[in-house]
């Protein structure tokens, strides 16, 4: 009677430790997926900021200073398929914002170097892409 009980014991314990090792490890899988998708979402973000950056950059030389080297749409066509790439690997809400600062790209691209109008709308539209990621860059776990 006495030995019946040891097992009982001993296979309690031993299925508590299976139930906990299974739950921990769930957990641990789960957490690193979390962190890998987050690591990937900084990278993509603080790259598309960089491109944001430098295509604001671009849009103002082209503006102000006429400098077509610096200002020129190529480059900025460039950037912005660039942007709208990495979006897709942030989230939904950036994404839109990037394909819609590339619409306003398609629209105001011929006319930014000299059409005042256009470049505010550019920079709005950057501002904007600008803001979601700062928006997800928060939300992250």
């Amino acid at each position: 009677m006495k030995l019946k009980k040891q097992l009982q014991v001993y296979f309690t314990g031993t299925i508590i430790g299976v139930i906990f090792a299974v739950i921990g490890f769930s957990y641990n899988a789960w957490r690193l997926e979390v962190t890998e998708d987050n690591n990937n979402i900084r990278v993509a973000s603080f790259t598309v900021l960089k491109e944001l950056a430098e295509l604001e950059q671009l849009i103002y030389a082209g503006h102000y200073d006429k400098n077509t080297v610096e200002g020129s749409p190529r480059r900025g066509w460039i950037k912005v398929g660039l942007i709208v790439d990495l979006s897709s690997l942030i989230n939904h809400a950036v994404r839109d914002e990037a394909v819609s600062l590339k619409s306003s790209w398609q629209t105001n691209w011929q006319s930014f170097t000299d059409d005042k109008k256009a470049t505010d709308m550019l920079v709005v539209n950057i501002d904007a892409v600008r803001a979601e990621l700062k928006s997800t860059l928060d939300a992250l776990e």
